[in-house]
C-alpha cells in the first residue's frame, strides 16, 4: 500500500479504533476532535455518541497537511469539498459522501464491487472499519484540490453484507 496517499495510510493505521461503551467516551476519538478544534468542526465535540465519521476523515486528512471541509463534523459538508471525481476515476483515498436516514456519512474509498463501495471510515458499527455501502447512496466523490489522483478503481469481492446505517 506504499503508493496510497499518506492520508489513507493514516486512516488504515486507525482501523479497529472503537467508541467507548455506554456513557463513557473514547479518549482517542475525543483527542482527534480536540486537536481539530471547535472552529474546524463547527461545534463543541465532547461525546463519541455524536456521529464522528467527519471527525475521522478530517483528522486523517489533516495528518497529511490537507485542510478539511468547513464544519467537518457534518458529513454533508464534504459534498463540495475538494474537487469532484467521476466514478470511473476513483482511487483509494477518495472521499465518498453518502445519504442515510437522519443525515449523511463520509469515509474513504478503499475499493468497490458491483453493488457497493468499500469504505474505510469512522463510526461504522461504532468503530473504524471497512464497510460496504451501496453505490446508489453515494452523493459525492471528492479528492483534495491540488493533489494528483494516485491509482484507479479497485475491484474487490463482496464478502460482507451491505451497511444500512453507519451512525
Amino acid at each position: 500500500m506504499a503508493n496510497e496517499p499518506k492520508w489513507l495510510r493514516a486512516a488504515r493505521a486507525k482501523l479497529g479504533t472503537k467508541e467507548a461503551a455506554g456513557s463513557a467516551n473514547s479518549p482517542t476519538i475525543l483527542g482527534w476532535a480536540k486537536r481539530l478544534g471547535t472552529k474546524l468542526l463547527g461545534m463543541i465535540y465532547n461525546a463519541d455518541s455524536v456521529p464522528w465519521c467527519g471527525v475521522f476523515v478530517a483528522y486523517c486528512l489533516q495528518e497529511d497537511g490537507i485542510e478539511p471541509a468547513a464544519i467537518a463534523v457534518r458529513a454533508t459538508s464534504w459534498v463540495t469539498w475538494g474537487q469532484a471525481l467521476r466514478p470511473e476515476r476513483l482511487a483509494p483515498g477518495a472521499v465518498l459522501v453518502f445519504e442515510r436516514p437522519g443525515g449523511g456519512h463520509v469515509g474513504f474509498y478503499a475499493g468497490e464491487d458491483a453493488k457497493a463501495y468499500h469504505v474505510l471510515g469512522g463510526n461504522q458499527r461504532d468503530a473504524v472499519t471497512i464497510a460496504r455501502v451501496a453505490k446508489e447512496r453515494c452523493i459525492a466523490r471528492r479528492w483534495p484540490t491540488g493533489r494528483p489522483v494516485i491509482g484507479k478503481p479497485v475491484q474487490m469481492a463482496a464478502s460482507e453484507p451491505i451497511s444500512n446505517d453507519e451512525a
